[in-house]
């Protein structure tokens, strides 16, 4: 579940509004300010807070009836000031309001019928926009079932896979050297059929014997009973003998809930939670964290990202490029230094730790004035929910246009 961010000024929504025109959600944007039957007055078992929460439907299709459902959380304080940020998690096809709002960097997480605040939630800093994207994800939908085809996928800029290779085949180092894998595995994921060969492969519908077995032996070693988005920390035990999710549960620290996917899926298929959201089930049964109606065409994922970056670079936009696993910062790290040298932007900030509070956040580097490079230290697939604190910290820098700590 790849995740991304824009952010603008709200008097000056430009950068957002050309990302949206560039994913085909323009209409979004003529709606900056909710509508008053948008407002939600309090989600169920949610606690009080200061800020307003919308949340409902854009049509981006009337004829045949297409609309995305988007939440709106406000900035906590003085939000006319504060910028707007649009996120959006890829997947392919999940959820930004079940794993970016309520998994990750929103105001409340699920726990049992309540909702409790999150201490970290991102609209301490900005007015957040969680938008379910494409058509078919979440609540989004359309009666016309042929719009949940999508013969080429929209390139999305935050940190989805930049080039297919690089990416995939990181995976292996990655494993290995976290002790996941044994140094004859190593070698064979590496020389007799690299990750990136069995992916291309699979979506082909044609696995050969050598990858077969090869993977094989990659699952046997690293267990089923390890999350391969968050290799060091514990699993949802429940979520993962029920084998009934989409996605390998995310945990974080003790304070978290380890199953707080399990806790979303059950509080968005409740009718009252629905009903408060303006929420509507159009040709599923169930809200799911991911959607099973889209027709995705997979080998895209082998149409590189990259030049995406460098395009945006070019026309002035700075990036700044957080990588996490499930692609490893190494394949991150080497893809970003070639861009900055095709691109000629020369080191400005050397490779360097940045702090958060007293400890080592992350390393990053920065490129010119326009490209950064961060990771974030001990977070897994999904930063927010794994190291909040430190994803919060990177944010705020982010948002500012300024450097991450470098003492404390």
């Amino acid at each position: 579940m790849d995740d991304n961010i824009s952010s603008s000024s709200l008097g000056n929504i430009s950068l957002a509004a050309c990302l949206l025109e560039f994913l085909g959600y323009s209409k979004i944007f003529r709606r900056v300010q909710p509508l008053p039957f948008d407002r939600i007055v309090q989600l169920p078992g949610q606690p009080q807070v200061g800020f307003q929460q919308y949340s409902g439907y854009v049509t981006v299709d009337e004829k045949n009836q297409k609309a995305l459902f988007y939440y709106f959380a406000e900035a906590e304080t003085d939000p006319a000031s504060k910028p707007l940020v649009l996120w959006l998690n890829g997947g392919p096809g999940c959820s930004s309001l079940g794993v970016g709002a309520f998994s990750e960097n929103g105001p409340f997480r699920p726990s049992g019928e309540v909702l409790i605040k999150n201490q970290y939630s991102w609209n301490t800093e900005a007015n957040m926009l969680y938008l379910e994207s494409p058509i078919g994800v979440g609540f989004s939908y359309s009666t016309d079932t042929s719009s949940y085809e999508l013969l080429m996928t929209r390139p999305q800029i935050g940190n989805p896979v930049l080039e297919f290779a690089t990416d995939f085949n990181s995976r292996a180092e990655f494993f290995w050297s976290h002790g996941l894998i044994s140094d004859t595995t190593y070698k064979m994921f590496t020389s007799v059929c690299n990750y990136s060969r069995y992916v291309s492969e699979y979506y082909r519908g044609s696995v050969s014997p050598i990858c077969s077995r090869v993977m094989g032996q990659v699952s046997r070693e690293t267990s089923r009973f390890v999350d391969k988005y968050d290799v060091t920390l514990d699993v949802c035990i429940s979520s993962l003998l029920s084998q009934s999710k989409a996605l390998s549960p995310q945990q974080v620290a003790d304070n978290i809930d380890v199953c707080v996917e399990d806790e979303t899926v059950n509080y968005l298929n409740r009718l009252d939670v629905q009903m408060t959201l303006h929420a509507l089930l159009v040709g599923v049964q169930r809200w799911t964290v991911c959607s099973n109606v889209l027709g995705y065409e997979l080998l895209d994922l082998e149409i590189p990202t990259i030049p995406i970056v460098g395009r945006l670079i070019k026309a002035g936009i700075p990036v700044l490029w957080r990588s996490r696993f499930c692609h490893p910062l190494t394949g991150s790290r080497t893809l970003i230094h070639q861009l900055a040298e095709e691109l000629g932007l020369k080191t400005s900030v050397p490779y360097r730790v940045w702090f958060e509070g007293q400890q080592v956040g992350g390393w990053t580097q920065v490129y010119g004035n326009i490209l950064s490079f961060a990771t974030i230290r001990g977070a897994s697939h999904e930063a927010p929910f794994s190291q909040p604190e430190r994803s919060l910290v990177l944010f705020k820098a982010f948002l500012e246009g300024r450097p991450l700590p470098e003492a404390f």
